[in-house]
């Protein structure tokens, strides 16, 4: 009885995060939220059919919500966090268009992919007419040192998903690679979405550093869970479309740990499995249960929990504050999903 309720204590806690964080950012979001919607539209209509499909498809946006919680931690400042938030989520949403392309992904965020709806063609090149938008509505800031830092990202990010597309299916893929992939399409959108949050809301050099560190390891400790739980989370419990980044032959950590340390027998398990997309439910369960014998699944999240770490230690130079202690737990509950 102390386990369960412990755990609901900490289910409570970690919800309890992300609902504070929705609250300090709701008057906010609400104008992001408008912002992105009005600039969805087009008059080409499958461009805001299929832009309302993927950006009303139920996705949390906490990458815009940093942007405004960061210009709030700073004071608003200049102003221009709407915009920039709109143009994060923007990229973030081209990024999600082009990735199941190149995945061949069927399903997202519970509903089918854009791409099974108005194909691949459509996919990327609306995909192409949000990162275009992104770009217009940070331009419209005047502000040039943010939107040179936005858009180095989404070049850094593009570099990042080719990197992870020539590594699939190689088993010669180290641990290295695979942290520069995740840094790369994953941390980076979150470094720069903070880092341009904190400098719309007028922080100093210090603080935007402090902001853009906080970023990259939220960013990377986010990627690391989303990986383990692809598998199961740290139990490797095998659940609905467990196994997906297996069968798309991408190298994450869980997959390198067990193939750098297991037997000949046990990596040719994992090879076999590897980039097959038909991959059974008895094949992936194979590969968990080698993950399993190795701990390879506790190890990755071992590597988020040290992000995280690090992402909470980039704000204690900061004057303490609510938004402060919210951005804390936000880190918190982001490593918590898996446990």
């Amino acid at each position: 009885m102390a386990v369960s309720v412990l755990t609901q204590t900490k289910q409570a806690e970690t919800t309890n995060a992300v609902d504070r964080l929705l609250a300090a950012t709701a008057e906010d979001m609400a104008q992001v939220n408008a912002l992105i919607l009005s600039r969805a539209e087009s008059h080409v209509d499958m461009v805001p059919e299929l832009a309302r499909y993927l950006i009303e498809s139920g996705g949390k946006r906490l990458r815009p919500m940093l942007t405004v919680a960061a210009a709030i931690l700073f004071g608003r400042g200049k102003g221009n966090a709407i915009n920039f938030a709109a143009a994060v989520e923007f990229m973030h949403n081209a990024t999600l268009l082009h990735d199941d392309v190149v995945d061949e992904s069927d399903m997202r965020r519970g509903k089918p992919a854009a791409r099974m709806v108005w194909g691949n063609k459509a996919s990327i090149l609306v995909g192409d007419f949000l990162l275009g938008q992104a770009f217009m509505m940070m331009v419209e800031t005047g502000d040039i040192d943010a939107l040179g830092v936005l858009s180095a990202a989404s070049a850094v990010m593009a570099e990042g998903e080719v990197f992870q597309l020539a590594k699939t299916g190689d088993l010669t893929t180290t641990e290295a690679d695979y942290a520069e992939v995740i840094r790369a399409k994953t941390a980076v959108l979150f470094k720069a979405a903070c880092e341009v949050g904190a400098m719309s809301g007028g922080a100093d050099a210090a603080g935007r550093a402090a902001l853009a560190q906080y970023g990259i390891e939220l960013g990377n400790a986010f990627q690391l869970v989303d990986d383990a739980l692809d598998y199961g989370g740290q139990t490797g419990t095998l659940g609905k479309n467990v196994g997906d980044d297996l069968r798309e032959g991408k190298m994450t950590l869980p997959v390198i740990l067990a193939l750098a340390e297991g037997s000949e027998a046990e990596r040719q398990i994992i090879a076999s499995a590897l980039g097959k997309v038909d991959a059974s439910e008895l094949e992936v369960s194979q590969v968990v249960a080698i993950f399993t014998r190795h701990n390879t699944l506790k190890r990755t999240l071992d590597k988020a929990h040290a992000h995280a770490d690090a992402a909470i230690a980039a704000l204690a130079p900061l004057p303490e504050s609510e938004m402060k202690t919210i951005l804390a737990d936000v880190v918190r509950h982001s490593v918590g999903r898996a446990s």
